[in-house]
């Protein structure tokens, strides 16, 4: 968000076939919620291409890559890397130290998939939990969001948009945006 540094979320262990909806809703998450891009390990065209066009249709800025591995990004980001997981601290004991340093740094914020390898764990800077109770990665990515942000990410100005939605108490209505 505004003021602060860059936001990367990295999606790990995406599982062609089994993992296409829960690794694009991880990225259209990311998107909304306030990160700049979402990088997927492993084969996922198919998420890419799904959160690449919702960009191009409702605006940004926001990337969205793939890569073959996550451990390059991991080894060599440049900031503090936060992995959520079930195991480790609560995000409410947590997430000011962790704003407060991304202010000035930028964040990697990893969400896995499959069994998230030791070396993850490692090296991360914080290992979150948004309660340590099994539940979707992409919910502890919203609330992790959310709580980083304050709640600020929900005003967000989108730029280059094709379409807008305009908020209604009921129906739907969306627009073409012409700004």
């Amino acid at each position: 968000m505004r003021g602060d540094s860059e936001l990367t979320v990295l999606r790990l262990g995406h599982r062609p076939g089994r993992d296409e909806r829960m690794s694009t809703h991880v990225g259209l998450t990311a998107r909304a919620l306030g990160a700049d891009r979402v990088v997927f390990a492993g084969s996922a065209e198919g998420p890419h291409e799904t959160v690449a066009d919702i960009t191009d249709r409702f605006g940004g800025p926001f990337e969205v890559e793939v890569s073959e591995s996550y451990r390059p990004l991991l080894e060599d980001f440049e900031g503090r890397v936060v992995h959520l997981t079930m195991y480790g601290l609560p995000v409410q004991k947590v997430e000011e130290e962790i704003r407060t340093a991304h202010r000035s740094e930028p964040l990697l914020v990893v969400v896995g998939a499959e069994k998230v390898p030791f070396d993850v764990y490692e090296a991360a800077d914080h290992n979150v939990a948004v309660t340590n109770q099994p539940h979707s990665e992409v919910a502890s990515l919203a609330v992790f969001l959310d709580r980083l942000h304050e709640g600020r990410e929900l005003d967000r100005e989108w730029k280059g948009a094709e379409r807008r939605v305009i908020p209604r108490e009921r129906g739907k209505h969306v627009e073409s945006d012409e700004r």
